[in-house]
């Protein structure tokens, strides 16, 4: 199965495979879509390519049977491999960023044609929150009655203003969406048990969070670094959890510059 992405050119229309273009791919995060980039493509500069997937069973891209993480890794990194890029930036938003380093650990040559990963608002490990929906014998209905459900959608968003915008949904992703396929990425996302296992991918990297962001993001922060003391780290003050749709114009000047 080939993923199915979005491609956005800068307005010179310099490709991938063109000389002096920048080549960015990025992944979304749980319940998002290649559109979660939209606030960020809008005017690229002349020599930027964003390109950006639908993940297996997110916006056009269908999937039917069982998902593990060997899987998407193994997805990404063949979608990662056809760009033309020699080089290029991986672009992880939120679990995103997991999801891609999966796939370069499942494909090792394709990390030295990272020149640099921007990591938004990653989680390094799964907090408590996201756990409870995944306990037996609770957490199926937790996740229905909170994500699936208009009013609990609602309630989870009010309960959640501290962390965004007094404009922004933390839930609205969650509207139109396969929650049969939403739980399962949770259930894959909460059994990643360390980040530990990336600590050898040593690429230029930026860690970009919100300022009104979860405690967990920011823990998060100080667990990468510590794989990857070399890492530099951006706070967004503007932002909480959305930071692409809260401080596009920030992400905008560290993404290109």
């Amino acid at each position: 199965m080939n993923l199915v992405f979005s491609k956005v050119q800068g307005q010179n229309g310099l490709g991938g495979g063109d000389s002096g273009a920048r080549t960015y791919f990025g992944i979304h995060g749980w319940s998002g879509t290649h559109e979660t980039f939209a606030p960020l493509v809008g005017g690229l500069p002349p020599d930027v390519s964003f390109v950006s997937v639908d993940l297996p069973g997110h916006g056009r891209s269908g999937w039917s049977g069982d998902l593990d993480l060997d899987l998407l890794a193994g997805l990404l990194s063949v979608e990662m491999s056809r760009i033309e890029s020699p080089r290029f930036t991986l672009v992880g938003n939120c679990s995103g960023a997991l999801l891609g380093l999966a796939a370069l650990e499942a494909e090792p040559a394709l990390i030295s044609r990272v020149e640099r990963m921007v990591l938004i608002d990653p989680f390094a490990y799964a907090p408590w929150y996201f756990r409870i929906f995944v306990t037996p014998a609770i957490g199926r209905y937790a996740y229905y009655s909170t994500f699936a459900n208009p009013l609990g959608r609602w309630l989870a968003n009010q309960s959640l203003r501290g962390h965004r915008q007094d404009d922004t949904d933390l839930t609205h992703s969650f509207r139109h969406l396969d929650h049969a396929v939403s739980y399962r990425y949770l259930e894959i996302l909460t059994g990643i048990s360390s980040i530990d296992r990336w600590k050898g991918i040593a690429i230029e990297t930026d860690l970009v969070y919100g300022a009104r962001t979860f405690g967990a993001i920011r823990r998060s922060v100080g667990m990468w670094q510590a794989i990857w003391p070399h890492a530099r780290v951006h706070e967004l003050k503007a932002a909480g959890h959305l930071p692409i749709l809260e401080a596009p114009d920030d992400l905008r000047r560290i993404l290109f510059g």
